[in-house]
């Protein structure tokens, strides 16, 4: 999709992944257009996130048949929504998922409060968590106005986080320390951005 629309795309990884073993891969999000980029990612690995994205133009029919969505006003869609990404897990898939549970920042690139989602995935299923910086796209694709600007898609895969031996207590040490990692990243990324002020 980026080459169609002559859009240049940068994919770093701090390290080298394992394409034998499974990551929750847990990223920053601030524009519709993480979610193709997202999709740049190498590895057997299936999105989580909000139910809302089914009705973004283009990307939401890939979103709703090929992914994993949760309505987070029903307990019963939450609960299902546990119930298939364990089964993904199972069956030899990565997860994707956006840490912040939706696009809800009014200073981007600055991050809001972390969701326990894919730390909680993390944690019970053993499952190392790569960080994932996506600095520049709230300049590529704003939310509002939602205008493309010609600049180029940036993806970081930070080192992968062990969590061998964690238990559900240790959630928001992880948390804080995936948090500090992609907040340093988007600071290094966009210098002179005063939404940390």
């Amino acid at each position: 999709m980026f080459f169609l629309i002559g859009i240049p795309m940068r994919v770093e990884y701090r390290s080298k992944l394992d394409p034998k073993k499974q990551y929750i891969f847990a990223a920053n999000h601030f524009s519709f257009i993480d979610i193709p980029t997202m999709g740049l990612n190498k590895h057997n690995s299936i999105f989580v996130g909000k139910s809302e994205m089914e009705s973004v133009p283009i990307f939401g029919w890939m979103y709703k048949n090929l992914h994993i969505t949760v309505d987070r006003t029903k307990l019963k869609s939450m609960y299902a929504t546990l119930v298939k990404s364990i089964q993904a897990i199972e069956d030899g898939k990565s997860l994707m998922i956006f840490i912040e549970g939706g696009i809800y920042t009014h200073q981007p690139p600055k991050m809001v409060k972390l969701k326990d989602g894919a730390f909680r995935a993390a944690i019970e299923k053993q499952i190392p968590i790569v960080p994932v910086t996506i600095p520049h796209n709230w300049i590529l694709l704003p939310v509002k106005p939602m205008l493309l600007h010609w600049i180029p898609v940036t993806i970081i895969f930070h080192d992968p986080i062990d969590v061998t031996g964690l238990t559900l207590d240790d959630m928001d040490k992880l948390k804080a320390e995936v948090y500090k990692v992609i907040d340093s990243e988007l600071k290094k990324q966009n210098p002179g951005v005063n939404a940390w002020s």
